[in-house]
This record gives C-alpha cells, sequence and structure tokens, in this order.
C-alpha cells in the first residue's frame, strides 16, 4: 500500500460515551471437554471501566481474549462495534483496541522505549503517525517508566516490565483499552496509578476492561463489575450491587464481611477470621 492509498484510510471515530464498543451474546468456549465459557453475554460501554472477577479458573482471562478477538469461540455471537468481530481484520482491530494480554511476555532485548513504541505501529502510513512522539511520551510518562526509556527488558524487574507493557498499551490511543490483570506484578503505589489512568481514560470516553483479582480495586474504581464462577457470570452490575458478602462468600467459597470506607463510603471486602 503506498503512502497516499494509507493515508486516506477511513479512521476510527469514537463511540458515544454510554454507547457499546464490545458485546458477546451466548458465547461458549470449551476446551478438553470442559465448558471454559458457557453461555456468557456481555456488554461493554465507551466511558466505563468494566472489571471481570472470579476466582482462580473462573473464565475471566478466557473472556477478555474472546472479547479481543485473539480466541474464537465456539458458540454465540461477539460483535465489536456495528459488526461481528471477526468481520474485522487485525490491522482494523489493532487501531480501535489496545490488549494486555496476561500471558503476554517482554523478553527480547528492546529497551523500554522501542516496547512503547511498538504500541503505535497500528497508526503507521495513516495521519495518526504525527503523533507518534506524544503519545509516546505521554505513555512514558503516564506509566512511570520515563526514566527507564533505555533500559533493556531483561534487566527490568517483574513490575518494571508490567509497567512498560502497561505503556505500551496506552501509547496505541485506540479508545478501548482491554487490561488482563495489569496490577499482578505492581506494588501498591503503582496499582493504584494503573488504575488510576484506567479511570481517566474512562471518564475521557475511552471503553475499559480490566481483569482483576483484588475485590477491593474493583470497588474502587470500577462503574461496573461483572463477577463469574465457572465460567458463567453471576453478577454484573455496579460494585455496590455486586460485592455483597453473600454473593462474594458464595462464589468464592469462604466467608467474608463487607464494610463501608470510612471516606469514600465503597463496600470493602474483608474475609472473615477467627
Amino acid at each position: 500500500m503506498g503512502l497516499m492509498a494509507a493515508r486516506a484510510l477511513v479512521l476510527p471515530e469514537r463511540t458515544p460515551v454510554g454507547g457499546i464498543v464490545c458485546a458477546a451474546e451466548s458465547v461458549r468456549l470449551v476446551r478438553g471437554g470442559r465448558a471454559l465459557l458457557d453461555g456468557v453475554s456481555l456488554e461493554l460501554r465507551a466511558g466505563e471501566v468494566l472489571a471481570l472477577l472470579g476466582p482462580n479458573g473462573a473464565g475471566k482471562s478466557t473472556l477478555l481474549s474472546v472479547l479481543c478477538g485473539d480466541v474464537e469461540p465456539d458458540g454465540g455471537d461477539v460483535r465489536f462495534g456495528d459488526r461481528p468481530l471477526g468481520d474485522w481484520s487485525l490491522p482494523e482491530l489493532s487501531r480501535r483496541r489496545s490488549v494486555l494480554l496476561q500471558d503476554q511476555q517482554l523478553l527480547f532485548p528492546f529497551t523500554v522505549h522501542q516496547i512503547v513504541e511498538m504500541g503505535r505501529a497500528p497508526w503507521r502510513r495513516t495521519p495518526r503517525e504525527d503523533d507518534d512522539n506524544a503519545a509516546i511520551a505521554e505513555a512514558l510518562t503516564a506509566a512511570d517508566v520515563t526514566h527507564l526509556g533505555n533500559r533493556r527488558v531483561p534487566s527490568l524487574s517483574g513490575g518494571e516490565r508490567a509497567r512498560a507493557a502497561f505503556a505500551r498499551v496506552l501509547a496505541g490511543r485506540t479508545g478501548v483499552l482491554m487490561l488482563d490483570e495489569p496490577t499482578a506484578a505492581l506494588d501498591l503505589a503503582h496499582q493504584e496509578a494503573v488504575l488510576s489512568m484506567a479511570r481517566e481514560r474512562a471518564r475521557a470516553g475511552d471503553a475499559v476492561l480490566v481483569v482483576l483479582h483484588d475485590l477491593n480495586l474493583a470497588g474502587a474504581y470500577a462503574d461496573r463489575i461483572a463477577l463469574l464462577k465457572d465460567g458463567g457470570i453471576v453478577a454484573c452490575d455496579t460494585p455496590e450491587h455486586v460485592l455483597t458478602a453473600e454473593t462474594v462468600s458464595a462464589v468464592y467459597g469462604t466467608p467474608v464481611e463487607v464494610i463501608p470506607h470510612p471516606t469514600t463510603g465503597r463496600g470493602i471486602v474483608l474475609p472473615l477470621r477467627a
């Protein structure tokens, strides 16, 4: 494709806040005779942070992989924007959603700056290529890795690698962020920073789908929570309606209590200990 033809590409427009950017309907995925997802229906909307929660093996990462187009379901439908997910080419999808997968390994000896620069690859030979330098600098700052720009990935700690990967996703400026456990390797300060940035992107009109294990982080930052168990969605609503002692105790198989935060009033989930 020549430069002039590429510049004539129709670039994606933002979905209005509240509009559905991605939806699954009755999705089923079977592996090894076991249903990893069984009749899952879910909508992701522009301007929200939607958290996927659930115990190990509940299907959280699998559902994110299906919604981003990385895994094709065995049944049901997945739509992205105004058409079936399978009708989009990979370059088209890459300009519309940025994905951070749990098993995405950054092991090659690239520098952090090169890793973040990869987030701009979908915009090559389009008018938005002119935004590359600004987008990369902004992402490095937001993920607190500017000072690591010339460091090579194998020399980084696990948390530093996670932040570099998050910066790559931010650099894409796609309007849809799909993040699988972005806080898993991070310390307390950087966990808060990553989810604050996710919250900020949602306020700016982006759609954010994030897999989390920490119920209280989800309760603090998500607009809605989809709680999964055994490949199905048990509840999907606001944090105060999902994170109840009864529901969480039943899903996780351990007794908990939920107490209000003294400042925000949001529920804090605590295990009941003898």
